[in-house]
């Protein structure tokens, strides 16, 4: 960050924080983040903080970062493992854009370390057992809640709000996709029952969960979430394509799919598999918006333009799966 961007920083930290001496140490930009930016802050006092902030581009379906704020501060308060949520800044004169400010926590979350320990998390079936009460605590925030409003009137069928969404993603894109197309009428023709929504996470997987030894320091990245079946967030979690190649591990390359369950109670299978054709669909569609942003020329990123080249995979994937689902 430049020098006149940080000198405001540290003069609305310290007016937020309530610390007129605050000092900003250091200041470095994290890896990974292809939709936001995370920058570690090492504040004078000990304190180790996290700045998030916009990317040059976002996804239209991504929530703000004051939205994201009150989510975090909804889940801190409902006992999910998050990081402690401490400032909100809207005005962008400070840094040229909205952000928040939490506490920093130790661990990992990149995947490709994740499934392939056996000793983070506190070893495959405890860490995937984890995971589930994680969810489990996530999915007991239920509307209607005006702290998240923006979060609108929960669907009265997620199930076909979901494809309906994903129809309009797909009529947006410049070339057509027959294999997303099928998927979805699939998923049409299968869908089950609503049950009553609550909060999903809606990006719950490998990457997103921060892991030490010990069990789970942190669920991240709550800029996704929605109204909808708690089953999602175990369908999306258990999706082949968040396995990291470890696919025996069916709950995120990480552990049992039964442990998972385990953790979380009472779990519908046939639902939990229905959303997890349903992440394989959504994952595609979002890889396609994402090399969008590169091939566009907004934002010239190798990493958007590779995830681009996940989709034919995706499709195969899908493909696999609906014969899987017809010949049972």
């Amino acid at each position: 960050m430049d020098e006149a961007p940080r000198a405001r920083l540290t003069d609305w930290l310290r007016a937020a924080s309530g610390d007129a001496a605050l000092v900003i140490e250091k200041m470095a930009l994290l890896s990974g983040g292809a939709i936001q930016q995370n920058w570690a802050l090492d504040v004078s006092g000990g304190r180790a903080w996290v700045l998030r902030t916009d990317n040059a581009a976002t996804l239209a379906v991504s929530h703000g970062r004051a939205q994201e704020y009150a989510l975090l501060r909804a889940a801190f308060a409902a006992g999910v493992t998050v990081p402690e949520p401490l400032f909100l800044c809207e005005d962008v004169a400070v840094t040229g854009a909205p952000f928040f400010v939490m506490r920093r926590v130790a661990g990992t979350a990149a995947a490709h370390r994740v499934v392939k320990s056996d000793t983070l998390g506190g070893g495959r079936d405890a860490c995937v057992r984890a995971l589930g009460r994680e969810l489990a605590r996530i999915h007991t925030i239920t509307p209607p809640r005006p702290d998240l409003s923006f979060l609108g009137t929960p669907p009265g069928d997620p199930y076909l709000a979901f494809i309906r969404d994903q129809r309009a993603a797909l009529d947006r894109q410049r070339n057509p996709r027959p294999v997303l197309e099928w998927g979805l009428r699939h998923l049409e023709r299968t869908a089950p029952p609503p049950v009553p929504p609550v909060l999903v996470h809606n990006d719950f997987r490998t990457g997103n969960v921060m892991l030490d030894e010990s069990g789970v320091t942190a669920v991240l990245d709550w800029e996704f979430s929605v109204w909808s079946d708690p089953h999602a967030d175990l369908g999306w979690l258990c999706a082949k394509c968040w396995r990291f190649g470890n696919d025996a591990q069916e709950a995120g390359g990480i552990g049992p799919r039964a442990a998972l369950y385990e953790g979380y109670g009472q779990v519908d299978d046939t639902r939990v598999r229905w959303w997890e054709l349903a992440a394989h669909i959504r994952w595609a569609s979002i890889a396609v918006d994402q090399a969008e942003r590169h091939i566009s020329g907004v934002e010239r990123n190798l990493e958007l333009a590779l995830t681009g080249h996940m989709v034919p995979g995706l499709e195969w994937e899908i493909l696999r799966m609906v014969e899987a689902r017809d010949a049972a």
